[in-house]
Protein backbone atom coordinates (compact mmCIF):
# COMPACT_ATOMS: atom_id res chain seq x y z
CA UNK A 1 0.00 0.00 0.00
CA UNK A 2 1.30 3.47 -0.81
CA UNK A 3 2.53 5.28 2.31
CA UNK A 4 0.23 8.28 1.80
CA UNK A 5 -2.83 6.05 1.40
CA UNK A 6 -1.83 4.13 4.50
CA UNK A 7 -1.53 7.38 6.48
CA UNK A 8 -4.95 8.61 5.30
CA UNK A 9 -6.61 5.29 6.13
CA UNK A 10 -4.96 5.16 9.56
CA UNK A 11 -5.95 8.77 10.29
CA UNK A 12 -9.58 8.12 9.38
CA UNK A 13 -9.56 4.85 11.34
CA UNK A 14 -8.14 6.45 14.47
CA UNK A 15 -10.58 9.35 14.33
CA UNK A 16 -13.66 7.25 13.52
CA UNK A 17 -15.11 7.28 17.08
CA UNK A 18 -14.85 11.09 17.13
CA UNK A 19 -16.05 11.41 13.53
CA UNK A 20 -19.15 9.36 14.38
CA UNK A 21 -19.85 10.91 17.81
CA UNK A 22 -19.93 14.47 16.51
CA UNK A 23 -22.71 14.24 13.87
CA UNK A 24 -24.76 11.62 15.67
CA UNK A 25 -25.06 13.98 18.63
CA UNK A 26 -27.15 16.19 16.32
CA UNK A 27 -29.30 13.22 15.30
CA UNK A 28 -30.00 12.20 18.91
CA UNK A 29 -30.17 15.78 20.22
CA UNK A 30 -33.15 17.54 21.64
CA UNK A 31 -34.60 17.55 25.09
CA UNK A 32 -33.01 19.04 28.19
CA UNK A 33 -30.10 21.40 27.44
CA UNK A 34 -26.85 20.73 29.29
CA UNK A 35 -26.85 24.29 30.64
CA UNK A 36 -30.44 23.87 31.95
CA UNK A 37 -31.33 27.14 30.19
CA UNK A 38 -29.13 29.16 32.54
CA UNK A 39 -27.25 32.30 31.61
CA UNK A 40 -23.62 33.23 32.24
CA UNK A 41 -22.50 36.45 33.94
CA UNK A 42 -22.66 38.22 30.58
CA UNK A 43 -26.40 37.59 30.28
CA UNK A 44 -25.99 35.08 27.44
CA UNK A 45 -26.90 31.41 27.64
CA UNK A 46 -24.01 29.30 28.89
CA UNK A 47 -24.24 26.93 25.91
CA UNK A 48 -27.65 27.21 24.31
CA UNK A 49 -30.39 24.78 23.33
CA UNK A 50 -28.17 22.99 20.81
CA UNK A 51 -26.18 21.15 23.47
CA UNK A 52 -28.39 18.56 25.15
CA UNK A 53 -27.95 15.58 27.43
CA UNK A 54 -29.61 13.36 24.85
CA UNK A 55 -27.22 14.52 22.13
CA UNK A 56 -24.20 14.04 24.40
CA UNK A 57 -25.26 10.54 25.44
CA UNK A 58 -26.38 9.47 21.95
CA UNK A 59 -23.33 10.84 20.18
CA UNK A 60 -20.89 9.37 22.70
CA UNK A 61 -22.66 5.99 22.59
CA UNK A 62 -22.45 5.88 18.78
CA UNK A 63 -18.75 6.76 18.85
CA UNK A 64 -18.09 4.09 21.46
CA UNK A 65 -20.03 1.45 19.50
CA UNK A 66 -17.97 2.24 16.39
CA UNK A 67 -14.79 2.02 18.44
CA UNK A 68 -15.86 -1.34 19.87
CA UNK A 69 -16.47 -2.57 16.32
CA UNK A 70 -13.02 -1.31 15.34
CA UNK A 71 -11.56 -3.29 18.23
CA UNK A 72 -13.19 -6.44 16.84
CA UNK A 73 -12.21 -6.06 13.19
CA UNK A 74 -8.76 -4.43 13.38
CA UNK A 75 -6.14 -6.52 11.63
CA UNK A 76 -2.97 -4.48 12.16
CA UNK A 77 -1.49 -1.51 10.28
CA UNK A 78 -3.12 0.71 9.24
CA UNK A 79 -6.08 -0.67 11.19
CA UNK A 80 -4.69 -0.39 14.71
CA UNK A 81 -6.68 -1.78 17.61
CA UNK A 82 -7.71 1.16 19.77
CA UNK A 83 -7.86 0.66 23.53
CA UNK A 84 -11.25 1.12 25.17
CA UNK A 85 -9.86 4.15 26.99
CA UNK A 86 -8.95 5.73 23.66
CA UNK A 87 -12.35 4.94 22.16
CA UNK A 88 -14.21 6.50 25.09
CA UNK A 89 -11.90 9.52 25.22
CA UNK A 90 -12.16 10.20 21.48
CA UNK A 91 -15.97 9.89 21.58
CA UNK A 92 -16.60 12.04 24.63
CA UNK A 93 -13.70 14.38 23.85
CA UNK A 94 -15.18 15.20 20.45
CA UNK A 95 -18.43 16.28 22.08
CA UNK A 96 -16.68 18.14 24.89
CA UNK A 97 -14.64 20.05 22.31
CA UNK A 98 -17.86 21.10 20.61
CA UNK A 99 -19.36 22.12 23.95
CA UNK A 100 -16.32 24.24 24.87
CA UNK A 101 -16.50 25.93 21.46
CA UNK A 102 -20.17 26.72 22.03
CA UNK A 103 -19.36 28.28 25.39
CA UNK A 104 -16.81 30.61 23.80
CA UNK A 105 -19.02 31.41 20.82
CA UNK A 106 -21.69 32.62 23.26
CA UNK A 107 -19.09 34.74 25.07
CA UNK A 108 -18.08 36.35 21.77
CA UNK A 109 -21.70 37.09 20.89
CA UNK A 110 -22.26 34.42 18.24
CA UNK A 111 -25.84 33.21 18.04
CA UNK A 112 -26.68 29.51 17.92
CA UNK A 113 -25.81 28.16 14.50
CA UNK A 114 -23.63 31.11 13.48
CA UNK A 115 -20.62 29.89 11.52
CA UNK A 116 -17.07 30.24 12.76
CA UNK A 117 -14.80 28.89 10.00
CA UNK A 118 -12.20 26.27 10.96
CA UNK A 119 -13.17 26.47 14.63
CA UNK A 120 -16.51 24.81 13.80
CA UNK A 121 -14.69 22.12 11.82
CA UNK A 122 -11.85 21.37 14.24
CA UNK A 123 -13.29 21.93 17.72
CA UNK A 124 -14.28 18.30 18.11
CA UNK A 125 -10.87 17.15 16.89
CA UNK A 126 -9.14 19.29 19.52
CA UNK A 127 -11.46 17.98 22.24
CA UNK A 128 -10.95 14.37 21.15
CA UNK A 129 -7.17 14.74 21.07
CA UNK A 130 -6.90 16.55 24.40
CA UNK A 131 -9.04 14.00 26.24
CA UNK A 132 -7.35 11.04 24.52
CA UNK A 133 -3.95 12.43 25.47
CA UNK A 134 -5.02 12.97 29.09
CA UNK A 135 -6.57 9.49 29.39
CA UNK A 136 -3.95 7.46 27.50
CA UNK A 137 -0.89 9.56 26.58
CA UNK A 138 1.26 6.58 25.56
CA UNK A 139 -1.32 5.31 23.04
CA UNK A 140 -1.99 8.82 21.76
CA UNK A 141 1.70 9.60 21.15
CA UNK A 142 2.34 6.21 19.51
CA UNK A 143 -0.54 6.61 17.07
CA UNK A 144 -1.12 10.30 16.47
CA UNK A 145 2.15 10.97 14.70
CA UNK A 146 2.85 14.19 12.83
CA UNK A 147 1.71 12.76 9.46
CA UNK A 148 -1.52 11.51 11.06
CA UNK A 149 -2.16 14.86 12.75
CA UNK A 150 -1.54 16.79 9.52
CA UNK A 151 -3.82 14.42 7.60
CA UNK A 152 -6.62 14.80 10.16
CA UNK A 153 -6.30 18.60 10.07
CA UNK A 154 -6.60 18.59 6.27
CA UNK A 155 -9.29 15.93 5.83
CA UNK A 156 -11.56 16.87 8.73
CA UNK A 157 -12.82 20.24 7.44
CA UNK A 158 -13.75 18.57 4.15
CA UNK A 159 -15.56 15.67 5.86
CA UNK A 160 -17.19 18.05 8.35
CA UNK A 161 -18.57 20.25 5.60
CA UNK A 162 -19.88 17.27 3.64
CA UNK A 163 -21.62 15.69 6.64
CA UNK A 164 -23.14 19.01 7.68
CA UNK A 165 -24.57 19.54 4.21
CA UNK A 166 -26.09 16.06 4.38
CA UNK A 167 -27.40 16.74 7.90
CA UNK A 168 -28.95 19.99 6.70
CA UNK A 169 -30.71 18.29 3.80
CA UNK A 170 -32.09 15.49 5.98
CA UNK A 171 -33.30 18.12 8.46
CA UNK A 172 -31.16 17.21 11.50
CA UNK A 173 -29.16 20.45 11.23
CA UNK A 174 -30.58 23.94 10.85
CA UNK A 175 -27.47 25.25 9.07
CA UNK A 176 -25.25 23.57 6.46
CA UNK A 177 -21.99 24.38 8.31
Amino acid sequence: MLPIISVVIKALWLMLPAYIANPTAAIFGGGKPIDFGKKWHDGQRILGDGKTFRGLAGGAACGIVIGLLEMQVATGEPFVIPPITGVIALSFGALLGDIVKSFFKRRFGYERGAGLPLVDQLDFVAGAWVLAYIVDPKWFIENFTLPIIITVLIVTPILHRATNIIGYHIKVKKEPW
